[in-house]
């Protein structure tokens, strides 16, 4: 939004010295204001500095919005509406779309002052007008009957919608859209925006390539679409949703044993398409559920020796023992296979723990006994055996789980340099018995990173 903010200035002046070869810049702003012309308004202006490809701007569409959110007369509306795309298109001479916002809504109140926005639209000479629904509130029937009077009203028109998931039906929203004959879909990759998020251009584009057969990106593209989904939740520093569809790490998981042993058989059992049509891969998960099929699916290629049926059955009692008595291995892979190399006879620990201890010293004049700088730091000694020397470490951290990472680290480093690269990531501790309250079993869930070469 140019002029919005500095940052925003910033990005735009440094498109202009770039030129992109799969992306068209646009700048997003509103109709102007109603106490001046479209000239004189200074957002419209700063769209104009920014040379973007496309402009593209937002107007009221619901009785309700002009009434009693811009307090002006409906026909004062249609006035911005039109002088403002009519404005922009003569000063950028390039494209500008209009954003009807609230429109399924507006229709719903008074489908002709919805119409007539677009109209208005249109005489200012918008390329194209995208129908919002801003609330995402509106049900595929709603946005159908809507987006068909539409284009019964103004034939001429280029539609495209752009809808929130705050009804949860996004997807099937834009779907209905584009049957019912939009060519333009607005969203964000996972969907990510205010409240429930927009659309989730991951899934949407998923669904027009291989369901609806709609070339939306480049030959061979569509694979990278998981890689892309993931990235973006990286940069955002969040962990995206296991069940995302298409893109999510368990999209294509499979847990009960009558399911992975048809998928062995034919992927089409339990796969509406293939994992790797969209860059995903197939997932097996362990747990009591499973069948001896899932185990020797998910180690058939890593231990041949789990070929016969007697291997992979006792492997399977054992993880259904475990997980009855708290473990759980659906989501713990390492654990999983430690416990396979055990029963093979292929575990061999690089160390062996001899004991621990954790000292946390008490200082009651401290006003916050959570504050290691007041209270002091926890300490903790790890001993433990590397062949045949036994290593003695301590050391401090900020807290006992720190405190013992610090210390076993210490103790190991000297033998395994390359640990020097592996980091705890993240760790969660889950009460399994609750009833029993401090003596109850808990569940601790360990994800480390590894940035060595």
């Amino acid at each position: 939004w140019p002029g919005s903010n500095p940052k925003d200035n910033d990005f735009f002046l440094a498109c202009q010295d770039r030129s992109f070869e799969q992306v068209k810049v646009s700048a997003f702003g509103s109709t102007h204001r109603a106490d001046c012309l479209p000239e004189d308004d200074h957002f419209l202006g700063m769209l104009v500095q920014a040379k973007a490809d496309v402009t593209c701007i937002f107007g009221k569409s619901w009785d309700l919005h002009v009434e009693q959110a811009l307090r002006i007369t409906a026909e004062r509306n249609l006035e911005m509406i039109e002088g403002s795309v009519a404005y922009l298109k003569e000063a950028t001479q390039k494209p500008v779309f209009y954003d009807a916002e609230h429109f399924f809504d507006g229709f719903k109140s008074d489908p002709g002052y919805a119409l007539a926005t677009l109209e208005s639209a249109m005489s200012g000479g918008a390329d194209r007008v995208i129908l919002c629904d801003t609330n995402g509130g509106a049900l595929p029937h709603e946005i159908e009957r809507a987006i068909g009077a539409a284009r019964g009203h103004l034939p001429a028109i280029q539609l495209g919608i752009h809808v929130h998931n705050d009804g949860g039906l996004a997807v099937a929203n834009t779907l209905r859209a584009v049957e019912a004959g939009v060519c333009q879909v607005q969203g964000t990759i996972n969907g990510i925006g205010e409240r429930c998020g927009n659309v989730d251009l991951t899934t949407i584009i998923a669904n027009l390539e291989l369901k609806y057969g709609y070339r939306c990106l480049p030959e061979g593209r569509l694979q990278g679409i998981t890689r892309l989904s993931r990235k973006v939740w990286e940069t955002l520093a969040f962990d995206g949703p296991l069940g995302q569809p298409y893109v999510g790490s368990s999209a294509f998981a499979h847990k009960g044993g009558v399911h992975v042993s048809a998928v062995q058989r034919n992927p089409e059992t339990y796969e509406h398409v293939t994992p790797e049509s969209v860059g995903n891969s197939r997932k097996i998960l362990i747990s009591e559920l499973s069948g001896g099929s899932n185990v020797r699916a998910k180690l058939a290629n890593r231990y041949p020796e789990l070929q016969g049926k007697t291997s992979a059955t006792n492997i399977l009692e054992d993880i259904q023992d475990k997980e009855h008595a708290g473990y759980s291995f659906e989501n713990a892979d390492g654990s999983f296979d430690l416990l396979v190399r055990r029963h093979l006879g292929h575990f061999s620990p690089c160390f062996e723990p001899i004991y621990y201890r954790i000292y946390s010293p008490a200082n009651e004049s401290a006003s916050d006994q959570n504050d290691v700088t007041i209270a002091g730091a926890i300490e903790a000694s790890v001993k433990v055996r590397i062949g045949d020397e036994e290593i003695l470490c301590a050391a401090e951290g900020n807290g006992p789980v720190d405190a013992l990472n610090q210390a076993l680290r210490q103790a190991l480093q000297a033998r395994f340099p390359e640990i020097n690269d592996l980091h705890l990531s993240d760790y969660t501790v889950r009460v399994i018995n609750s009833t029993q309250e401090t003596a109850a079993k808990v569940r601790v869930h360990l994800e480390h990173t590894f940035e060595g070469g």
